[in-house]
């Protein structure tokens, strides 16, 4: 008969690498699950639960100036992201297929906005729009939403370009296409994931910003500036609920953006 050897069991092991991580994940995500909990508390008072209750979303649905602050974002996001689609790919195609003197300096100069804090650009962009006397309104918060989106677009396309086949343009051109037709029909369906994805990050970024919009908004109530406001008296449950839906409604977008950059991957 054979003997049977008693193995030790396997030792768990505790790192100090886990331990920073495990820590980090609880900074970063215990206080949105806190959030998420007291949206649903039925007292008027974030640190008193009183039990559960959705009357936070009830009420979210019945505030016509919460409305009214999410269509102004809404607009806002939508033209900035939507003009910036299309300069931010012709930038991108640009500076990846052309060369001429400078181009080194105006690339870093083009990326600069993801680097600049927001409140220079802010301040920036109000000083200008006070120099040459153009009011502030929705528009002006528009082209300043634009500075940032046109350098997420633009860099997000640039890293799918990279990875392009350059012969399939040359192949079309070859085949007597227009350098117009070669863009069109064979270059912007290549970079539509691409273009997709910086799009709805762009939007998602743009729907965040406060200190911008604040700056150039003018009469116009985005829906940042509409929460900013409240919760300077203090955090309301309606505020909680509010803030749920909007970490989903934005985790849906990065989910989307994700694939759609994964996509143009593996294409």
């Amino acid at each position: 008969m054979s003997k049977k050897h008693n193995l030790p069991s396997p030792k768990l092991r505790i790192s100090w690498q886990g331990c920073l991580t495990a820590l980090t994940y609880c900074f970063m995500y215990v206080p949105i699950i806190v959030l998420g909990i007291y949206s649903f508390n039925e007292s008027r008072y974030g640190a008193i639960w009183k039990g559960f209750s959705l009357t936070w979303y009830r009420k979210l649905l019945g505030d016509e100036r919460l409305f009214l602050a999410l269509g102004d974002s809404l607009k806002i996001a939508l033209c900035a992201v939507a003009i910036s689609s299309v300069l931010g790919t012709l930038m991108a195609v640009g500076l990846a297929k052309y060369r001429f003197p400078g181009k080194s300096l105006y690339v870093g100069i083009s990326y600069l906005p993801l680097i600049i804090p927001d409140i220079a650009i802010a301040v920036a962009t109000l000083v200008f729009l006070a120099s040459v006397a153009v009011p502030l309104s929705l528009w002006t918060a528009i082209a300043a939403h634009m500075v940032f989106c046109l350098a997420y677009i633009a860099i997000v396309v640039s890293s799918r370009l990279q990875g392009l086949d350059p012969n399939l343009e040359e192949a079309a051109l070859d085949l007597g296409a227009t350098p117009a037709q070669a863009l069109l029909k064979v270059l912007i369906p290549q970079l539509l994931p691409a273009i997709v994805s910086g799009c709805l990050l762009a939007f998602v970024l743009s729907m965040d910003d406060l200190l911008i919009s604040s700056f150039t908004a003018g009469g116009a109530n985005p829906l940042p500036i509409e929460i900013f406001s409240r919760v300077k008296t203090g955090i309301k449950p309606d505020i909680n609920a509010l803030s749920v839906l909007l970490i989903l409604a934005s985790g849906l977008i990065a989910a989307c953006s994700e694939y759609f950059r994964y996509k143009s991957q593996r294409n």
